[in-house]
């Protein structure tokens, strides 16, 4: 996993773009953190409708902690 800064993504995108293997990725941080995932086309395969049929638990539907509510304001 290569880890490049938002500035260096927007001067080197094309190169990222074209440099990336199968199941690689490039993580673009800001302020050291990271703020998004550079990943190769197709690499996550068709999507299957109700592939998770049956494994969505009612914990799924509860509200979020007022923590990560505020991560989203």
């Amino acid at each position: 996993m290569a880890i490049v800064t938002i500035e260096e993504a927007q001067v080197k995108l094309s190169d990222l773009i074209h440099a990336l293997q199968p199941h690689e990725e490039v993580v673009i941080i800001e302020n050291n953190q990271p703020v998004a995932r550079l990943t190769p086309l197709g690499e996550h395969g068709p999507r299957v409708p109700g592939i998770a049929q049956g494994k969505v638990t009612d914990a799924f539907f509860d509200p979020l902690p007022a923590d990560e509510l505020k991560a989203w304001e």
